[in-house]
């Protein structure tokens, strides 16, 4: 990201972390939370913007005079179904979803409100995470004036310690997240885009699922590969072309990743 990009999401954390602890309660408690209010501060800090009735729906943002809606949406990309039906044919329409990069846990006691640990995760998150959402809307990802656009955050996961076992926090609840910084930004508006998640390296020609993920470098358990390829060949970029001898399914690459950019091993 570009350093005044990086500065207007400083801005915007800041509108929270500044806002009156009124406001800051308001946040925290109802449906919408400090990220989520935070990162409409970032694409769009004027607040007449913001919350727009567009139709039978309202919009996180929404500029008509630029005919353009921005929705954030930390997961179930299904649910936007509807809105994209209704949103599309008149507006340029962009879906921002956040995904934790380095994430600190900070524990709280559900009786004093008091912070009693914080633990960093030892998981890093990727763009690769993207693709179990946009897996639910494949029908939408080529439609004119869609895009696509994630953002890696370092943040701290606020949890209550209300759970069982381990000092309450097997089956905790999550309270709020608070991001500290951006650490990548993609866009994603064309099938080329798209080519990114492949290795520049050239994988097997036909190859697996298996293959790409080994040409990743990320286990399967964080990444679910049937849902990266399922994107990939709904936009184009790749297709199936066969079956190997124990029943997987072959693919092979149409738009090959020339741009440069690897999100394979070094995004791990």
């Amino acid at each position: 990201m570009e350093a005044e990009e990086r500065e207007d999401f400083t801005k915007a954390v800041q509108s929270i972390l500044t806002a009156s602890p009124r406001v800051r309660e308001g946040i925290g408690m109802q449906k919408e939370k400090s990220l989520h209010a935070i990162l409409k501060n970032y694409v769009d800090p004027c607040t007449a913007h913001q919350e727009v009735p567009v139709g039978n729906y309202i919009a996180d943002i929404c500029c008509e005079e630029e005919k353009s809606i921005t929705e954030i949406q930390t997961a179930n990309f299904g649910a936007m179904k509807e809105k994209l039906d209704a949103f599309l044919p008149e507006y340029r329409v962009t879906i921002l979803h956040p995904i934790p990069h380095r994430k600190t846990v900070c524990w709280i006691d559900p009786e004093t409100g008091e912070i009693t640990a914080r633990n960093a995760s030892t998981q890093i998150g990727s763009f690769y995470q993207l693709f179990r959402e946009l897996s639910r809307i494949t029908d939408y990802l080529t439609r004119p004036g869609l895009t696509i656009e994630a953002l890696l955050l370092d943040l701290d996961e606020y949890r209550l310690q209300d759970g069982w076992g381990n000092g309450g926090k097997r089956g905790s609840h999550r309270f709020d997240r608070m991001p500290d910084a951006v650490s990548d930004r993609l866009v994603l508006q064309k099938p080329e885009d798209y080519s990114v998640f492949l290795p520049i390296t050239a994988l097997p020609e036909p190859f697996t699922a298996k293959d790409l993920e080994a040409a990743v470098g990320i286990h399967r358990k964080s990444i679910q590969y049937s849902a990266v390829l399922k994107v990939l060949n709904a936009v184009g970029v790749t297709e199936r072309v066969g079956l190997t001898s124990r029943r997987a399914y072959l693919y092979q690459v149409r738009i090959p990743n020339t741009t440069g950019h690897d999100y394979c091993r070094k995004r791990r």
